[in-house]
């Protein structure tokens, strides 16, 4: 099996260029929206917060997005590989007897008797991909680990409604095991041994609130599919998930040039007054105090005012005794 089995080899570089190009341009119009709903919203605050209020919200919620591509990619990428792997084995089974299948015995008793295991490694490897993501290429500094979180949860959430749709139009064997191990980990956020109803609400909470990032995720990757596939730039015969996996590939290059690009910066500036409005001027005033009072402490004693007292004190206690 070669790499052309599961891409197309006539996907032009043109035809890359304008697909990236689509990429960016459902992206961007992503952003404008969720801008869009940030200005709407701050309208309803005090004026005189409102333009701190407005470059808050708005980082963090952009940021929020970027992180449900990012994490998407990586669930998506490591669902492909179980696809691509079981389909490797689903071949070599066909040939049985055959040379190739001899060559590639241990390969096929290993995926026979540990599938779930590799499946489950591979889960674990996509959640150690979206950190290295977030911590070296796209670094989004303004959003909590909560936050982060949240929107990997909803990523899973993402991953179970695609895969849903192609056990509908593809082989249901293919799918299948990813997405109840995915469905298992998402009852497992909200339903734990020792969660409360009130715990279970906070999460469903925080999930709804954030469920518009869902939505433009969904209709991003859904529109560039329809137009890879319609253009033939991605191939149905080469498994789907595939093609969805490649699609999100492009749209995690538009992310990074974005976010990197600092162009948010230009759109959504920082107020002159920022620090004042949100305390942080106050904060740097403590820590200047607390820095020249240690200053003025170590002088104190450098100066060996403290030590001469303390002689004095030992040597009025040996007079004593």
């Amino acid at each position: 099996m070669t790499i052309d089995a599961y891409i197309n080899p006539d996907f032009t570089r043109d035809q890359k260029l304008t697909f990236l190009a689509m990429a960016f341009g459902l992206i961007i119009l992503s952003v404008f929206v969720i801008l869009g709903g940030v200005k709407v919203s701050v309208g309803f605050i005090p004026k005189s917060e409102r333009r701190a209020a407005r470059y808050d919200n708005s980082h963090n919620r952009v940021q929020r997005f970027y992180e449900m591509i990012i994490s998407a990619t990586s669930v998506m990428s490591f669902s492909c590989a179980y696809v691509i792997i079981n389909h490797i084995y689903n071949v070599l089974m066909n040939e049985v007897g055959s040379e190739e299948f001899l060559r590639f015995q241990g390969f096929v008793n290993v995926w026979e008797n540990g599938k779930d295991f590799i499946l489950l490694l591979l889960i674990c490897l996509s959640c150690i991909l979206n950190t290295i993501l977030d911590k070296f290429f796209i670094p989004l500094k303004k959003l909590k680990k909560e936050e982060k979180a949240c929107v990997r949860m909803l990523a899973m959430f993402y991953a179970i409604i695609i895969l849903m749709y192609l056990n509908n139009i593809g082989d249901e064997d293919a799918y299948n095991p990813v997405m109840m191990y995915y469905l298992g980990l998402m009852i497992g956020r909200f339903v734990y041994f020792d969660a409360s109803f009130v715990d279970f609400i906070a999460a469903l909470k925080n999930m709804l609130k954030n469920i518009y990032l869902l939505i433009f995720a969904l209709l991003t990757t859904g529109i560039l599919c329809y137009i890879g596939f319609s253009r033939e730039y991605l191939l149905e015969r080469n498994y789907i998930i595939v093609g969805v996996f490649y699609t999100h590939l492009f749209m995690l290059v538009a992310v990074f040039v974005l976010h990197n690009s600092h162009i948010l910066h230009l759109l959504v500036r920082k107020p002159r007054n920022y620090d004042e409005l949100t305390g942080d001027e106050e904060d740097d005033d403590d820590e200047a105090y607390e820095e020249e009072s240690y200053e003025e402490a170590y002088d104190e004693y450098d100066a060996g005012d403290t030590y001469d007292d303390y002689d004095e004190e030992y040597e009025e206690y040996d007079n004593y005794e």
